[in-house]
């Protein structure tokens, strides 16, 4: 994840990690369609075999679907030439319960993550100056590293139990980048515990560490893709694509509550909240606020936090091609969009054939000329992007018209789609 800015015994291995840029998607045409709806289906783009394509008219199996409560396991890993400064249980903390909060309203209830932590460190055999961890890691090295975690903690841990595995390393070991942090996925899957390892979340976070990193590499191990732009020199602005505006852009941002057609995904949306504009000529809806306040829980586990997903629409899309559609949604200060730059109709263009990293999602920005929030944005030109009341908007490229035109006393945003003359 980029830093934009200072603030059962284990088969062997190491022809099988690959980093995610490189992986490619897998099952494709398995499991449930999560566009079911006869009105949303024809704006579902087509599920490709890019890695962490952002079609979804089906689920890919190899990656578990949050639509249900699921358990992750916390495994912390010191090395035998330093004594850990910290403790598990503060390095627990400094992930959780923020990352469950998070993904409770951006699920708004459906989804919880159960976090289950060791209390004790398990020392890996070799000094953390020998994996040579960094961010572009050989896979040689990550095999050895990940090789070694597993034989260690695979007599006190059983994997079986788990949907998610976070290997946590000493923060303070020599050896050990923060850069580094992410989810490794395996071409063929581990065996642990009669349980196949697919991916595994590595995390060498400083202490504290940056915020919602752990939220960001969880929704890669949900099939969500990167939406940052990596400079080819590594240089230069990371955060062009998206801005402030979705977690897999940036966990810095100032509004990062997943984009809609992340929840629709995700199965957070209901088909019905999801209105596919095709008709020429202008198209009246009302877009409720994307991010969840509080309200009444409508699914969810028992004692979980009650967040309001209302009964109306969410996205408005447009389809532009075979492999592309503009989306439509409300975003505003609430929920994990409390600190929002500017409220407003968020238009952003969603390709499902791009890769993960390649720009599958490209906010659209409806004030080019100015920009807003330089001291907090990750990236200030988009910070303004969505449209305020009252204001029109043609979306450069395509024959197709924005208008909002204002919003109703519960806080929904009455707005005209045209699409074609």
């Amino acid at each position: 994840m980029p830093r934009p800015f200072p603030r059962a015994r284990l088969r062997s291995t190491a022809a099988v990690f690959t980093t995610m840029s490189a992986l490619a998607a897998t099952s494709l045409g398995v499991g449930p369609s999560a566009a079911e709806s006869d009105s949303a289906a024809p704006c579902a783009l087509t599920r490709t075999d890019a890695h962490h394509s952002e079609g979804l008219d089906t689920w890919n199996a190899a990656y578990p679907r949050p639509a249900r409560s699921l358990d992750a396991v916390m495994v912390f890993l010191s090395f035998p030439d330093v004594h850990p400064l910290t403790t598990p249980q503060e390095l627990t903390a400094d992930h959780f319960p923020a990352t469950t909060r998070f993904f409770e309203r951006a699920s708004y209830g459906r989804f919880t993550l159960r976090p289950h932590s060791l209390r004790h460190w398990i020392q890996m055999p070799q000094p953390s100056t020998t994996y040579d961890i960094r961010r572009d890691w050989s896979p040689g090295r990550r095999a050895a590293y990940l090789r070694d975690a597993l034989s260690v903690a695979d007599p006190q841990v059983d994997f079986s139990r788990y949907d998610v595995v976070y290997f946590v390393a000493d923060p303070d070991a020599p050896g050990v980048d923060s850069d580094a942090t992410k989810v490794v996925n395996l071409t063929s899957p581990l065996r642990a515990d009669g349980a196949d390892l697919r991916r595994i979340v590595t995390v060498f976070e400083q202490h504290p560490p940056d915020r919602l990193v752990l939220a960001h590499e969880t929704g890669h191990v949900f099939d969500l893709p990167d939406l940052y732009h990596r400079p080819v020199d590594g240089k230069g602005d990371w955060d062009t694509h998206v801005g402030d505006w979705d977690l897999m852009g940036s966990q810095f941002g100032l509004a990062p509550d997943l984009f809609a057609w992340h929840k629709w995904k995700l199965g957070w949306l209901d088909p019905r909240q999801v209105r596919c504009v095709q008709d020429a000529g202008p198209a009246r809806l009302t877009l409720e606020p994307l991010a969840a306040g509080p309200g009444v829980q409508t699914r969810g586990t028992a004692g979980a936090p009650a967040f309001g997903l209302g009964r109306g629409t969410k996205l408005a899309v447009v389809r532009t091609g075979p492999d592309s559609v503009l989306a439509f949604e409300a975003r505003g200060p609430v929920g994990n969009d409390v600190a929002a730059c500017r409220q407003g109709v968020l238009v952003y263009r969603v390709r499902g054939g791009a890769q993960s990293g390649g720009g599958p999602i490209e906010v659209i920005d409806a004030h080019p000329r100015t920009d807003a929030c330089w001291e907090d944005s990750v990236y200030p030109p988009l910070a303004d992007a969505p449209i305020a009341i009252g204001e029109s908007f043609t979306v450069p490229g395509e024959d197709v018209r924005v208008k909002v035109e204002g919003r109703t006393a519960s806080g929904a945003w009455t707005v005209k789609i045209a699409v074609g003359r």
